[in-house]
């Protein structure tokens, strides 16, 4: 029996704090979730974060639907190449994506997450979150966030910011040491974390982009994923949107919750598995 599942999607804002097509990506299959965010690109010469993660998630869901029971990191890694091949993209100088990538069958269910797009499973147990760190652990230095953090706002300025912290973080994209995300690099996605739950143990499971799994690990508006969870049954998961929207309408220029943009795409899955 196929779980049912929630989709709420909501666009941000750009760099320029006017409105544009979301750049998350969310694919609902018979057997797979694919939830993908699409990095914001600062540089004017490269295709779009949104452009990449539309492409990557038309060739994750064929090869998805079209074998089953294949590894899923080499179903990605597969996808990653189809997709540098066929528009040339270059390792390092491409844009990228996060995954989030849930598929099942009768027995057993998996996770994949690459870079800050968590998935949180829900067993009799609690909460079980599948989270790649990596990329929260990087050093940060001085930079755009402290400028916001001292009332100097969103502007020119903080786009000169954010370009010197987007190139330094640049260098340790999909290397040892470093962060790992989908973008030019098949190798990538064998870096991914990775989770399997008997089927039978499940009973919710959360897909999130970083525009609402801020609101449990950066703004505080959520206690943890179980009161994520608890609204998102209760009211469904645009009251979870919802929720995270109206604590960054509360700090506009980013003083109190130093971000790169206002408002950030949001995208979140709700699979039930208790039908």
């Amino acid at each position: 029996m196929l779980p049912r599942i929630e989709v709420a999607e909501r666009p941000g804002v750009g760099l320029d704090g006017a409105v544009r097509p979301s750049e998350d990506v969310v694919v609902v299959l018979p057997n797979a979730v694919v939830l993908l965010d699409g990095a914001t690109a600062l540089d004017p010469a490269l295709p779009s974060g949104g452009w990449f993660a539309s492409r990557l998630a038309g060739e994750l869901a064929g090869r998805l639907v079209g074998y089953p029971d294949a590894d899923i990191a080499d179903l990605l890694a597969a996808a990653i190449k189809a997709v540098a091949r066929d528009h040339g993209l270059v390792p390092g100088e491409s844009p990228s994506s996060t995954v989030a990538l849930l598929r099942w069958n009768d027995r057993v269910v998996e996770g994949l997450v690459l870079a800050d797009s968590p998935i949180v499973a829900f067993t009799d147990g609690g909460p079980a979150p599948l989270v790649d760190g990596r990329l929260a652990a990087m050093p940060r230095g001085v930079g755009y966030r402290d400028r916001l953090a001292s009332g100097a706002g969103y502007g020119d300025d903080h786009l000169v910011a954010l370009r010197d912290a987007a190139t330094s973080m640049s260098r340790r994209r999909n290397i040892d040491g470093g962060f790992w995300v989908a973008e030019a690099d098949p190798d990538a996605a064998h870096y991914a974390e990775r989770a399997t739950w008997p089927r039978a143990g499940l009973t919710t499971v959360l897909m999130a982009s970083d525009g609402v799994s801020c609101g449990v690990d950066t703004y505080g508006v959520f206690a943890d994923w179980t009161a994520v969870r608890d609204l998102a049954m209760a009211q469904g998961p645009e009251a979870v949107l919802d929720r995270v929207r109206a604590a960054e309408n509360e700090d506009p220029n980013g003083t109190r919750w130093p971000r790169p943009k206002p408002h950030d795409d949001q995208a979140m899955v709700v699979a039930d598995f208790t039908r």
